[in-house]
């Protein structure tokens, strides 16, 4: 450090010591952070702190002379107070208050430099953080012999955040009974809730509601459950009776949440479960901001895929899980990645199916290609050349940001040329290369007693394909966004008691919550943009529950827009590694360059 002369003049010695003490109260949600300078009295310890904020090199005390600054203890606590998100402007009589949350982003700076002191219940806190089975609650008794061991830790990993009422994601790989580990948490707090007379809300797609109630009276019959759907006024009545009856858990979708958001907002829950909870990973929808409304003094979110293509959609997630734990979307998403995957660490359990069950039957994986047919490929050519053109036009006006949506809507069209082209092209009477590889796959897979799930995007596409089975005389199940909540569970029971060996299935309505492991062979006919979505429709065959190696076919159209997507996807296929488990460099959503390769421009 440099200083003239008459600067080193007026240089005050210095503290011998500095100190943070940070001390939570385990009764309370409140972290209390107390600043201790040698020789500078509490009253002006604000204004000192103001200077760190500020980053300046020196403190100018009252008597003129100027304290340095510049030194590690002082450094220290500038970092901890920027990582803890403490404001000078809320320091009163030498301390602060905050969040309990907050002490965790203390964890890492524990024994930096001796400047910041962590006192033993917030150290016991942060071990049980780190280490969720050392507190060992038990197990409801008539759900100890159904949870596996790594069940029983995710049930641990439950109850110790609810202890220090924190949130957490549960994001274990789908199929892996995230369900029953939540429904094992309900009970266990069953007392409470009834006790306080605070249901627990559990808000999932409109299609899961009949699965959890089912999945509710096979593992926990004591539990009361009601499902708040029908028109307005029924759903009011549904969930005023509960709340009168004193029912233990109500069960809500969150588009019915949307409409209702006033009615639940007024309702204290005392554990929210937020089941697939991508569905509000858009911080801006509205899904996302009713959500964050709703009162609960445990919340939980599950899902297969906490991170699809961007930070932010994780930080979303996370603001409805435990708010305040970190900071503005922008500031989160600037973090170093390993900084990221360091503090969610508490906060988020994923298990991968590879690595807890060990006796689940070989997933095979394979690619079978088919190359357009001739008229397919003359209306592909056409399409593509005036879509490049289209594309050129808008990048050379530097308007390829504006015209995303257009582009996209292009690509889509192409994509649909590959599945079939009669999807849109007005009389097209032609044929499909993709359907007459399917057909061959249905036949060769009914010759070997193979039992098909057949999963596409498009439910026109579906329309075809069933059409197609009907001629052909090959008996199937169908489902898609129409079929009825109860109705889904209906089907998947017979499919899997052997009745029928084909099932269709639209990605979107049947890529969750679904168990169809009497199939062994899934069939992916269109390719999406984002490979987690595939593997959740995978998922409704390769789960707890399978006996049989499940073989995994995905249909693509040679030489075209098709291949460029599965290769899009083994990129994006690193995200979650990257940043849920390992912390490295993640990749961004669909990129300007990305949609520039995918046009080969």
């Amino acid at each position: 450090m440099h200083a003239t002369s008459a600067v080193k003049a007026r240089l005050h010695p210095g503290p011998a010591s500095v100190k943070a003490i940070a001390d939570v109260d385990e009764r309370t949600d409140w972290l209390e952070v107390r600043f201790d300078i040698d020789g500078i009295p509490e009253a002006e310890i604000r204004k000192l702190l103001r200077a760190l904020e500020d980053k300046s090199k020196y403190y100018r005390l009252p008597g003129g002379a100027l304290m340095n600054l510049d030194r590690p203890d002082f450094r220290e606590i500038a970092q901890m107070m920027e990582s803890a998100g403490i404001r000078s402007s809320a320091v009163q009589g030498g301390g602060v208050r905050l969040p309990a949350i907050r002490g965790l982003l203390l964890a890492d700076m524990q024994g930096q430099g001796g400047a910041i002191a962590l006192s033993k219940p917030l150290r016991r806190m942060l071990e049980h953080l780190r280490n969720p089975d050392h507190l060992d609650f038990p197990v409801p008794e008539r759900l100890a012999g159904v949870l596996r061991d790594y069940q029983t830790y995710g049930f641990q990993w439950m109850k110790t955040l609810a202890r220090y009422r924190f949130g957490g994601i549960l994001a274990d790989d789908m199929g892996l009974g995230k369900t029953i580990q939540s429904i094992a948490f309900l009970v266990s707090v069953l007392p409470e809730i009834r006790e306080r007379g605070m249901p627990a809300l559990i808000v999932c797609p409109a299609s899961l509601m009949y699965n959890w109630r089912n999945e509710l009276q096979r593992f926990a019959p004591q539990v009361k459950a009601v499902i708040a759907d029908g028109g307005k006024a029924e759903r009011i009545a549904a969930l005023r009776d509960a709340l009168a009856s004193r029912a233990d858990v109500v069960i809500v979708s969150y588009p019915l949440l949307r409409m209702d958001a006033a009615l639940y907002a007024a309702q204290p829950f005392h554990t929210l479960i937020l089941d697939e909870a991508q569905a509000f990973k858009n911080d801006s929808t509205q899904t996302a901001k009713t959500v964050k409304a709703l009162q609960a003094a445990h919340r939980f979110a599950l899902t297969g895929t906490p991170l699809e293509n961007s930070l932010g959609e994780l930080w979303s997630i996370f603001d409805a899980v435990i708010p305040g734990l970190f900071p503005d979307q922008r500031t989160f998403a600037s973090w170093p990645r390993d900084v990221i995957a360091r503090r969610i660490r508490p906060f988020l359990l994923r298990r991968r199916k590879s690595d807890v069950l060990k006796e689940l039957p070989e997933k095979i994986e394979s690619i079978h290609a088919a190359e357009l047919l001739p008229e397919q490929k003359k209306l592909y050519a056409a399409y593509l050349a005036k879509l490049r053109k289209e594309a050129l036009k808008h990048l050379n006006d530097d308007t390829f940001e504006k015209n995303r949506l257009k582009i996209l809507a292009g690509l889509t069209r192409l994509r649909q040329l590959c599945c079939h082209p009669a999807l849109f092209v007005e009389g097209y009477e032609g044929g499909s290369s993709k359907l007459e590889q399917l057909m061959d796959i249905v036949e060769q897979a009914g010759s070997a007693g193979k039992r098909l799930l057949v999963f596409s995007q498009f439910t026109t596409m579906l329309e075809l394909i069933r059409r197609e089975l009907g001629w052909r005389g090959v008996p199937f199940f169908y489902l898609d966004g129409s079929t009825p909540a109860a109705e889904r569970v209906e089907l998947c029971q017979r499919f899997n008691d052997g009745e029928r060996d084909v099932f269709l299935i639209s990605l979107k309505a049947g890529g969750t919550g679904l168990n169809l492991t009497g199939a062994d062979t899934v069939v992916l006919y269109d390719l999406w943009w984002n490979p987690a979505v595939e593997e959740q429709a995978e998922s409704r065959a390769h789960r707890i529950g399978q006996r049989s190696a499940v073989q995994v076919i995905r249909l693509i159209a040679q030489g075209t827009l098709e291949e460029k997507m599965y290769e899009l996807q083994q990129k994006k296929k690193r995200l979650i590694d990257e940043v849920i488990e390992s912390g490295g460099e993640a990749s961004a959503a669909l990129s300007e360059q990305e949609l520039r390769e995918l046009l080969m421009i």
